[in-house]
């Protein structure tokens, strides 16, 4: 357990779950994005849907797009910033069926035309559970720089990546492999200790039958 675990997050209020938790998911999903956002669809389930206007829930994950941290004072104002800043966003209010209460599905359009898809749920105290991401179930904390490597279901391809991360010194946390069928697309999500050299993920990406490879840093 660490002092994050214990006291939560810094941040601006008024709740860690409604505010310092949604920042945290928009901005993994910026991240993940890897550019600046100019359109963002934002649906809110739950409690979210609910309360989300009253807690500041959606100021909070226009924050994390914008990349703001959860401590930052612009975060108030993140609407007004986004608008003069060119981002478009729409907030809706649904039901995503399984889900936990306080959960957000972000799509976010990058100025590149790139797309992404995020899930997240804010799961107390400031911290997140990642659980989808773009058509792929997935598990993520945030407190771990994470790779994830889109790839064909063919053999090899689990002790190529790991293969080079031992090469390179980059020592594996936890490994999570999910894929859509036997020889479809699969992902690997593999969270390290420390950082990474951007190379690394480069050589990643050379892999034949690697379709992307994007580092997330722990947030």
């Amino acid at each position: 357990m660490d002092a994050f675990d214990i006291i939560g997050p810094i941040m601006v209020g008024p709740s860690s779950s409604h505010t310092a938790g949604a920042s945290r998911i928009g901005k993994y999903a910026y991240t993940f994005l890897g550019e600046r956002a100019v359109k963002a669809d934002i649906y809110f389930s739950g409690s979210f849907a609910k309360t989300y206007k009253g807690h500041g829930t959606d100021k909070a994950v226009i924050a994390g797009i914008l990349n703001m941290d959860t401590d930052d004072i612009r975060l108030r104002n993140s609407l007004e910033i986004a608008e003069e800043s060119g981002l478009k966003f729409t907030f809706y209010e649904t039901d995503i069926e399984g889900a936990h209460p306080n959960t957000v599905l972000i799509e976010l359009t990058g100025e590149s035309g790139k797309y992404v898809s995020v899930q997240g749920a804010s799961v107390g105290g400031g911290n997140i559970l990642i659980t989808k991401i773009d058509d792929t179930a997935v598990s993520i904390n945030g407190k771990a720089t994470t790779i994830i490597v889109h790839h064909m279901d063919v053999p090899g391809m689990i002790s190529d990546v790991t293969n080079i991360l031992a090469r390179r010194g980059v020592n594996i946390g936890r490994f999570e492999l999910r894929r859509s069928r036997k020889g479809g697309i699969a992902v690997m999500v593999i969270e390290i200790d420390g950082d990474i050299n951007p190379s690394v993920n480069e050589a990643i990406k050379n892999f034949p039958n690697v379709t992307g490879s994007t580092i997330l840093k722990a947030i």
